[in-house]
């Protein structure tokens, strides 16, 4: 009898535990509980292994509190009971609870280290998973294979080298480093690390390599820019997924060969079975979104209609890309219109937006713009940029108020676009109100501000506070930051300080580019540094491997002709291995006028005419030359053929801002509203500035008229002017910042050193080449300009 009754509870324990799996099989926990009610009416409910069947299947379809209701329940429980519930918790992120239900274990075996190791894995806690396995290692609770591919998955996230390592010599000593999974996570981490001496070590000792061995160096080959390495180990595949295709066709294209990622994309169409997913049909518009190629994208694009992938998500959002970076626009916008997903119609829109203001669209971009309903830091920014870069100073300064007010905070790119609007127009208040601003939004120091901030003080002529910016920036290895500031200590005199920092900068092992030296040569050529010119131009390829450009040409010509070595700077012309441009012959042009060189000033006026005729520069430098000479009839000539041709003089005007308003003037200006009384203070001025010493150099009116008449004209040149209004509507003691689109003449130069010493201020004017700060009778550039 009581065999009968045993034999049938042991036949009713394997039913119920075939029920109970096929429940688990098909998540369906209601089938379980109506076994459950069955085992306790049929008093099996003592059976641990019944109910840890029971357990899991409540555990594992989501019925968590069942779970830990039944276990509470539980007359007896075995280590796998506990490790059931510990996992659970563990696995759908319950990690406290889990550590809890850890805690209070008689006994933790491998499996419930274990267990809890792969939830802090799983939940982002990679630093709590390490002491986890830290604490297991004390105890000598010896690791699972399991184990071990979750702590190196943990190290490799958490970039724990060190760990990794010491992790990796004990799977050694544990004889575990054979085993596929392991290796393979040994693999995937040193990859992640960034070692691949080591990964490749890893990989050659894999006896039967995995697909997903291949595709793990492959992609740290990518992330090494070693592309060609990547290359090698894809052609050795035996067997390739579609993770093989696209680490090859998106790390081309991450790494600049979108070429390449289009041939890589060609091959895998013409020559696999697989077929695209979302992460190759992206990386290929990109890489037609980068080289602008159209076709190739609306290819692309048949291909996905063809095959019904869909135009939703990252695929549509890159198809957007592809057509408005590519001058296709309008078919965005269609693209966009066929799509209703509001997500994708954020980034699509700025997409699209970039894509009209590419073409110089400004309306269409703007009716783009506000058209978006969301609109983000990205959109904001990209309108400002666009503004930016199509000369639209003045609407970039009116949206970024309106951003400031009612839209997001900028970020560092949308601070460093409206910097630019300031030193565009030199407007030192302006600039000051952004560096508040980008100190308030927490930009201030970053890179690309600091270096926008250098710029824009340096136009501004504080060149004090543009070095106050560079000495806060940390000295990393921002080639940018470092070109910024020399260049900005040459334009305003400072030679000997702009060459102190370029030594520096060698110093300091950072290398210098094309940019850099432009403004090396350009301190050397301020100051007459003629060897040392020579020398910089010479180390500029020999030491650093840059090819000189035209501007490094210019700089080259400009030096020569400043120091009056005329013959040199035209024997440097006739030897540049590079065709001259208008910039090489218009500087050698310019130091004719300067020296009176009349047969040489005829021959670089003339090539630079050649190149372009319409340059009213080169007929009126050739005209002042012969005035300068006392030609006068020659100059007379030009000035005809000037006429003749319809060759417009550019006017000279000077400039300043006033609380924030633009005051301009031309030659003997009429037309601002406090004419009359800038023209007293000028004479004003005159008279005092005569009684000091000053000698108006009058031959520097390049006329032939009566002394008197040379004198008045000087009296009234634009940036006299600007100093007189400015004069009459500034604090005393005020330091006076004036703009010139043209060279300052001697004149000028003279006058204003006397005017700065006769009225106690700082006055700073910047011409076409350079600036001047003017101080107690002296100017920054030693008379040397």
């Amino acid at each position: 009898m009581e065999n009968s009754r045993l034999h049938s509870l042991i036949s009713q324990s394997y039913y119920y535990t075939s029920l109970l799996q096929w429940s688990l099989r098909n998540n369906d926990p209601f089938t379980a509980k109506l076994v459950h009610v069955r085992i306790i009416k049929s008093g099996l409910h003592l059976s641990v292994f019944l109910m840890n069947n029971l357990l899991n299947v409540y555990a594992k379809t989501g019925f968590l509190s069942d779970a830990h209701r039944m276990f509470d329940e539980m007359p007896v429980k075995n280590p796998s009971s506990w490790n059931t519930l510990l996992s659970a918790y563990a696995k759908q992120g319950h990690v406290n609870v889990a550590r809890r239900v850890f805690e209070d274990m008689p006994e933790p075996d491998a499996v419930s280290w274990t267990a809890l190791i792969v939830g802090y894995n799983q939940t982002g806690q990679f630093v709590a998973a390490i002491r986890m396995f830290l604490e297991m290692v004390y105890y000598q609770v010896a690791p699972t294979q399991y184990t071990m591919t979750n702590i190196l998955s943990s190290c490799a996230s958490f970039s724990a080298s060190d760990i990794g390592k010491k992790v990796h010599s004990f799977v050694v000593k544990l004889g575990l480093s054979r085993i596929n999974c392991v290796a393979n996570s040994l693999l995937n981490m040193y990859s992640k690390l960034g070692d691949p001496v080591t990964a490749k070590f890893i990989f050659d000792g894999i006896t039967s390599k995995t697909t997903s061995n291949w595709n793990a160096m492959i992609s740290l080959h990518m992330k090494s820019g070693k592309s060609d390495l990547a290359a090698k180990q894809f052609e050795l595949m035996a067997e390739r997924d579609i993770v093989s295709w696209n680490s090859m066709i998106s790390g081309y294209n991450q790494h600049g060969f979108d070429a390449e990622a289009l041939d890589m994309f060609a091959k895998m169409l013409r020559d696999s079975i697989l077929k695209p997913d979302k992460y190759t049909l992206t990386s290929a518009l990109s890489a037609c979104a980068n080289l602008e190629k159209l076709n190739m994208g609306k290819q692309i694009h048949a291909h996905i209609i063809i095959t019904n992938f869909g135009t939703s998500g990252a695929v549509g959002n890159a198809l957007i890309s592809m057509y408005s970076k590519s001058g296709g626009v309008q078919i965005a916008q269609r693209v966009l219109e066929n799509n209703i997903t509001s997500n994708f119609k954020v980034i699509a829109l700025t997409s699209i937006l970039d894509g009209y203001l590419k073409l110089g669209d400004i309306l269409s971009a703007r009716r783009i713009f506000d058209s978006v309903k969301d609109q983000d830091v990205v959109s904001w920014t990209a309108m400002i940029v666009g503004y930016v870069q199509n000369g639209f100073n003045n609407e970039a300064l009116e949206l970024f108020r309106s951003m400031v007010k009612n839209g997001p905070d900028p970020n560092n790119y949308t601070l460093a676009a409206i910097l630019t609007v300031s030193s565009s127009l030199a407007s030192l208040d302006h600039g000051k109100q952004i560096h508040t601003r980008a100190i308030r939004f927490g930009e201030a120091s970053s890179v690309s501000v600091s270096n926008a901030l250098i710029t824009m003080y340096a136009k501004a002529g504080s060149v004090n506070a543009a070095k106050h910016v560079f000495d806060l920036i940390p000295r990393n290895t921002d080639t940018v930051s470092w070109t910024s500031m020399i260049i900005a200590l040459a334009q305003h005199g400072l030679g000997e300080e702009s060459l102190e920092l370029f030594r520096q900068m060698l110093s300091s092992g950072i290398k210098p580019d094309h940019i850099t030296y432009v403004g090396v040569l350009s301190a050397c050529t301020h100051m007459g540094l003629v060897k040392q010119g020579r020398d910089y131009f010479k180390m500029l390829k020999d030491v650093h491997g840059i090819e000189p450009t035209s501007s490094h040409y210019a700089c080259m010509i400009d030096l020569y002709g400043r120091a009056g070595m005329l013959l040199e700077a035209k024997e440097f012309i006739e030897t540049m291995p590079i065709e001259p441009d208008n910039i090489a012959w218009g500087s050698l042009l310019a130091s004719c006028r300067v020296h009176k060189n009349v047969e040489l000033a005829k021959a670089a006026a003339e090539r630079l005419l050649q190149i372009d005729p319409e340059n009213s520069g080169a007929y009126s430098a050739l005209a002042n030359v012969y005035s300068a000479c006392g030609k006068w009839q020659d100059a007379a000539m030009i000035r005809k053929s000037m006429k003749d041709k319809q060759v417009k003089k550019e006017q000279g005007f000077s400039w300043l801002q006033i609380r924030n308003e633009a005051h301009v003037f031309g030659v003997d200006d009429a037309l601002h509203p406090q004419r009359d009384a800038i023209y007293q203070m000028m004479d004003k001025i005159w008279k005092e500035i005569k009684k000091m010493g000053f000698v108006p150099q009058t031959e520097a009116v390049l006329h032939d008229l009566e002394e008197e008449l040379k004198e008045q004209i000087l009296k009234h040149h634009s940036e006299k002017l600007a100093i007189a209004f400015a004069l009459l509507n500034t604090p005393e003691n005020a330091t006076l910042r004036i703009m010139k689109n043209l060279r300052v003449c001697n004149d000028c130069h003279s006058a204003i050193k006397y005017i700065a010493k006769l009225v106690g201020r700082e006055i700073i004017v910047r011409d076409a080449t350079r600036f001047h700060h003017f101080k107690d009778g002296s100017c920054s550039c030693r008379d040397y300009w």
